[in-house]
């Protein structure tokens, strides 16, 4: 069963359409009024003719300047319906603002099964160190910023990843920093 035409949302919902056009066909009605031959004396003439067209708010309805604005009011609506229609939605049926804290299985991909083959980023949550990942997709940045006060344990950490990464010993990496600082 079709729904029955409703002439008030249609009118409603166009207004601002035909209104724009009646208001163009002022600009048709400028045009008409300039004074040239050719279209470049007509241009600079409707400078000096456009104040006194668009003095009246009320429209002209010569047939020409009806078509103007009937091409005005028509760009302006298809204007709008190409922005609407391009409208990107990023989460579709998802409400904005319902993000929610991670949990294991989004970090599942980013984790190498062996343990020593990762970075400590938390408590629970490591980076593996694999240049080449099986999926590529999850192939991240090594760095690490490690931030926290004195005392917090900070070089402990950049000790743990220098062995993991190297492969050595904490007593042969500090053979080595000694070596890279003198």
């Amino acid at each position: 069963m079709k729904k029955p035409l409703n002439i008030k949302k249609l009118v409603l919902l166009n207004l601002p359409y035909i209104l724009m056009g009646l208001f163009s066909t002022n600009f048709g009605e400028a045009w008409r009024m300039a004074q040239g031959a050719d279209a470049s004396e007509k241009v600079l003439s409707l400078i000096s003719v456009l104040p006194a067209a668009l003095g009246s708010f009320w429209p002209s309805f010569h047939p020409l300047d009806l078509l103007v604005g009937l091409c005005c009011g028509a760009a302006l609506r298809l204007a709008v319906y190409l922005k609407g229609k391009n409208a990107k939605k990023y989460r579709p049926n998802i409400e904005y603002g319902s993000a929610r804290w991670g949990n294991s299985q989004d970090i599942a991909p980013y984790v190498d099964p062996v343990f020593q083959n990762n970075v400590i980023l938390t408590q629970t949550e490591r980076l593996t160190m694999s240049s080449r990942p099986k999926d590529p997709k999850t192939a991240r940045n090594k760095n690490v910023l490690v931030i926290g006060g004195s005392g917090s344990g900070k070089g402990s950490i950049s000790d743990t990843m220098l062995s993991v990464m190297l492969g050595l010993g904490k007593s042969n990496i500090y053979t080595l920093l000694s070596f890279v600082i003198v």
